[in-house]
């Protein structure tokens, strides 16, 4: 049995409704393929690595929160490394779907959802509201723990050193505030909603001083890390709803 690409695509956008954002990127499908799908491989970024994987596999597809277009780009030639990753995909009539600010934002597939519920957060709310849609999830921690604890408990679960920048590591944490990836400046709307801790991706050198200095416990735990959980759940989701298509995640190794 096989999945229309249109079908899959119609599916994707009904739940992730991309439509609603101002994002930085083309959501939804970024290059077409086979008409009809039977394999579909998910990563969390479009890459010559995960191309090349995903088509080993035998995949008619690769769903990601990274794609290949972006529009700081602009116009540019299909040339080098970049133009290899499209030639790879359009040669070998792989699809490729991509959802970036969607994906982050949401309450259920989101990668902030994903990492908030592993973390085993609860009274899970929107959170870094801008243009109307949110950048991430904000909620409480099952009981109050220390900085230094959670630090622990976030490398553990994302296999990924964690950066914290904190005043002071043995003071307990309850309210977190999560947006994944490279958001290391919204840290202030942590700030700004009275949270007691920030999660994100990156973290720049300026941050470091100015969270330490709010008394914002800051969490930095890998643009990539943090990233995995929300695609790792959308295919389980994807998964659910079209029962005969297989699926693979595909793991890059990329330590930042």
């Amino acid at each position: 049995m096989s999945v229309s690409q249109l079908g899959l695509l119609s599916y994707l956008n009904q739940l992730l409704t991309p439509e609603l954002f101002e994002d930085y990127a083309p959501n939804g499908l970024q290059i077409e393929g086979k008409s009809e799908l039977k394999r579909l491989a998910f990563a969390v970024s479009a890459t010559q690595d995960s191309l090349t994987k995903a088509l080993a596999w035998g995949a008619d597809g690769l769903t990601v929160h990274h794609g290949v277009f972006w529009k700081h780009h602009g116009a540019k030639p299909v040339i080098g490394p970049w133009g290899e990753r499209l030639k790879l995909a359009i040669r070998h009539e792989l699809n490729l779907f991509a959802y970036h600010l969607p994906l982050d934002a949401h309450p259920e597939v989101g990668n902030a959802a994903a990492l908030a519920r592993a973390l085993g957060m609860s009274q899970l709310q929107p959170f870094a509201v801008t243009k109307r849609q949110p950048l991430g999830i904000k909620g409480k921690l099952s009981a109050p723990v220390s900085a230094r604890a959670l630090r622990e408990e976030i490398q553990h679960l994302l296999a990924h050193p964690v950066i914290l920048a904190s005043r002071d590591e043995g003071r307990e944490i309850q309210t977190v505030g999560i947006i994944t990836g490279g958001a290391n400046n919204e840290w202030v709307r942590a700030q700004e909603d009275g949270l007691d801790a920030y999660l994100t991706g990156e973290i720049s050198e300026y941050n470091w001083h100015d969270a330490r200095e709010a008394g914002i416990h800051y969490f930095a735990g890998g643009h990539h890390a943090t990233e995995r959980p929300g695609i790792i759940c959308l295919m389980q989701k994807v998964k659910s709803a079209f029962p005969d298509l297989e699926v693979t995640f595909i793991d890059s190794e990329n330590p930042a």
